[in-house]
Order: C-alpha cells, then structure tokens, then sequence
C-alpha cells in the first residue's frame, strides 16, 4: 500500500453540488423522461469541469456515463467505482418536511430524494476525483467511473457497461459500489461503530402464482375458489420452508465483532459463533428480521389479484412473490423448492424475472484491508466488517465476471436516515460527505503501485 498520501484539500460548496444534483428528478421507475439525466449529465459537467477535461467520458445511452481515467503503468491495478444516477418515486401525499426535489440545505444537512440513494454517493466519488486532480495526483493503474441510471429498475445499463469492460479485456482488481454504510452496533454487545461492507449480495427472484377456479355467484362456492387456492399456497411459503446457511462474509462478521465486543462474556459467545457456523446460521435465523435474511432466502407476497366485485367469484386468482435467494442457492433451486412447498397442480408458477445470488467477496487479503485502511483516515473510530447484502446493486452485474466487488457507501447513517430511504425526508448529514470524500480520496491514493 502506498505510505504517504498527497495532501488534497476539498473544496467548499459540496452540500450545494448535492443540492443541485437533487433538484434533477431522475427517477426511472415513473419512466422519466431521457431529457432529466441528461439535464443531470450537463450539470455534473459544469459542477465538475476539471473531471470532464482530465478523464475520458464514453456514453452508453442516455443513462449510462463511464469515465476512464487513465493511470501511470499498465502493471498496476485497475479500480472501478460505482453510482447511479436514478432515484427511485415519492408520493405526493407523504409529508416530507422538505419537498423532494427542491434540494434544501438546512441546517448542516441536505434534503430530498437520492439524497443517501445514490446521489450523495455520487457526489463523495466525483468529489474527491475533482480534489485530487486539482492537486496534480493520478492513479498508478486506470480507474474507471461507472454511474448507470436504471439501477432501480434492474440495472440494463451497468450491465452493459460490466459487459464492454470485459470484451476488452479489461480486469478490475477492485470494484466499489453502493451499499452498506457505517452504522451503531449492528449487533447486540458490539461497542462503537461499524462500517458495514457488503462482500456479496442476494440473488432476486419474482414469481407469479396463478390459479384458476369456477366462477360465478358467491352464495354458493365450490369447497376450494381459485381465491383460496392461492392463498393456502401463500400461506405454506413459510420462512422455515427454507434452508438455513452461514456464508463466508458473515462468518468473518462475526469473528470481527468478535474481536470488539464490549466484555469477555460477549466476545466468547461471537466467536463460538463464528467456530459453529451452523449454529451460528440457526441462531441468526431465529432472531428474525435482518439477521434471518442474512442466512436464508426470504420469501414476500407483495401483490395479490383475483375479482371484481363482493359477490362474484373470481375464475382465476394470482399473487406475485419477491424472493431475495440466499448465498449458495440459485434460482433453479429455488423455483423448484417453491413448487414443492406449494405442493398443488392446479397452482401455476411462473418466473417473471431472476438474477442468481453473487460470489462472495474475500475478506483476507490487500482489497479489504484497503478499505479498512482508507477508513482509518475517514472514520477512525468504525470497524471494517464485511456482511452479506439483502437488496440488490448494479454491482452483481460487475460481480459475475470479478471476483472482489465491494458495496459500501462512506457515509455515516443513523437508523432513521437509513429507513428514509426509499421512504420519507431523505437526508444526508453535510459533514459525512466531506468525511465521504476523504474516504475515497485515501482509498484511491491507497491503491497499490503492482498488481498483487
């Protein structure tokens, strides 16, 4: 790892860059209009003029942007950091205390939506690349900019741009996209903060059941409508219907709690923990919640669809399921376990779409500890702990072809901004994107001057 880093001072107005960047309503999921992220592409230009002079900017549509910056020597490793530039809607009834999209500054924070997800990351990752060209410092090997703008609609545009890298034998050594963040004691007895670092992901998995039945008037039903079929087979789709397994990362996970735990008697138990990890797996997944998911495939009816009025029967009945598949299944087995548990031929399962659970992240070796150590200069006092994601990131697009994606966002979030997102008054704290900053900053000079 390099020693000695080059001062780089930052520059003042990032919360207002921010704020700019907000006010741009890049949101896919309501089908946008391609004209808004190119409205946000001409603001990044002149927010950031000496990004767009320095690197080179090669278009894959009207979402995607990826710059290359190019580095000192061919033997040194190449990195890849990643954003996306689309947000996902807000209801117009919510309450915000802020309107959405107005991008206010207030208080030492910033307002509105993408503002943790994902423009605030976007902004630490272009702010420290103005930073450090201003300072005179490149990279020793290429680094390459990646922001794709569907990335809450499945990602299309990261994959591209994951695909053309790879047809022109492009290898990152590292990879660097959204996800965890540092948070207060993700478990329980564990002192401090951690910077949670997301080493894999789940897999996604939509189904469709579908059921067909007799219609006609309600007033004298057959003993099993198309209704209740779905619904019994709803109801067999139980948590524990589903195999329970502790991977690698959050095995690791463990042990670093361990390791920081705040007594004796907590950090005996972290690392019997972590010794047994089939324990370990039936425990986490007996606390519910987060924790299950990080060990079992989770399984949610989110849409259900059957009739037209109170007194009719319906002739068919459908619900739609979204499965996040754990680490180490697919979505052949899990299609296959579904139909089995719903043990009904005249139910229907259909996949509406799939994409299969990442590889895992090492933990061991110069590409964690280089996060650890940019950490060191960013947030001292958080302690870097891999886990195993639950929502999905354009990074898995990256991660079918490279072996060390990482997903982690360097910004400090309280339990209430992390459940903003996504929901109501999104907010970023201004002081975590100069400290963001700082964290990409490090890691960049941080990068190795040879491949390892």
């Amino acid at each position: 790892m390099t020693s000695v880093l080059t001062a780089v001072p930052a520059r003042p107005g990032v919360a207002e860059r921010l704020a700019q960047f907000i006010q741009v309503p890049t949101v896919t999921a309501s089908g946008s209009e391609d004209a808004v992220f190119e409205r946000l592409a001409e603001r990044m230009r002149e927010l950031f003029p000496m990004l767009h002079e320095r690197l080179e900017l090669e278009r894959f549509g009207p979402r995607g942007l990826l710059f290359r910056w190019p580095g000192r020597s061919d033997a040194a490793p190449v990195a890849v950091l990643m954003a996306h530039l689309d947000v996902v809607p807000v209801d117009a009834g919510d309450g915000w205390a802020h309107p959405p999209f107005a991008g206010v500054v207030s208080d030492g924070w910033v307002h509105g939506r993408g503002a943790l997800d994902d423009k605030g990351p976007l902004i630490v990752v272009l702010e420290a690349v103005e930073n450090l060209l201003a300072a005179g410092w490149s990279p020793h090997g290429d680094v390459y900019l990646s922001f794709g703008g569907d990335e809450e609609s499945g990602g299309a545009v990261a994959e591209r741009i994951a695909a053309a890298l790879h047809e022109r034998g492009v290898a990152p050594w590292v990879v660097l996209d959204e996800g965890g963040a540092i948070v207060d004691a993700p478990l329980p007895g564990l002192d401090g903060t951690a910077a949670m670092i997301g080493v894999a992901e789940k897999g996604v998995l939509d189904l469709r059941l579908r059921a067909l039945g007799e219609g006609g008037h309600a007033s004298a039903p057959p003993a099993m409508t198309a209704v209740a079929r779905i619904g019994r087979a709803v109801a067999r789709l139980r948590p524990e219907r589903f195999p329970v397994r502790m991977p690698a990362g959050v095995r690791r996970m463990l042990q670093v709690v361990a390791e920081h735990a705040s007594s004796p008697r907590v950090r005996a138990g972290y690392r019997a923990l972590g010794a047994a990890p089939a324990l370990a797996a039936r425990v986490f997944a007996a606390r519910g919640g987060e924790t299950a998911a990080m060990v079992r495939t989770t399984i949610a009816p989110t849409m259900l669809r059957g009739g037209t009025a109170a007194n009719v029967l319906p002739s068919s009945a459908e619900a739609t399921l979204n499965l996040r598949i754990a680490i180490g299944e697919s979505v052949a087995g899990t299609v296959a376990r579904v139909r089995r548990i719903v043990d009904d031929p005249a139910v229907e399962v259909s996949v509406l779409a799939g994409s299969e659970p990442s590889p895992e992240s090492p933990t061991d070796d110069a590409r964690f500890a280089l996060l650890a150590a940019a950490l060191g200069d960013s947030h001292p006092t958080a302690v870097a702990t891999p886990y195993v994601m639950m929502a999905a990131t354009d990074g898995r697009h990256f991660h079918r072809r490279w072996p060390a994606v990482y997903r982690f966002a360097p910004l400090a979030m309280s339990a209430e901004q992390r459940a903003a997102i996504h929901g109501v008054d999104e907010r970023v704290e201004v002081a975590e994107l100069v400290r963001g900053e700082r964290f990409v900053v490090s890691l960049l000079q941080r990068l190795p001057e040879r491949r390892s």
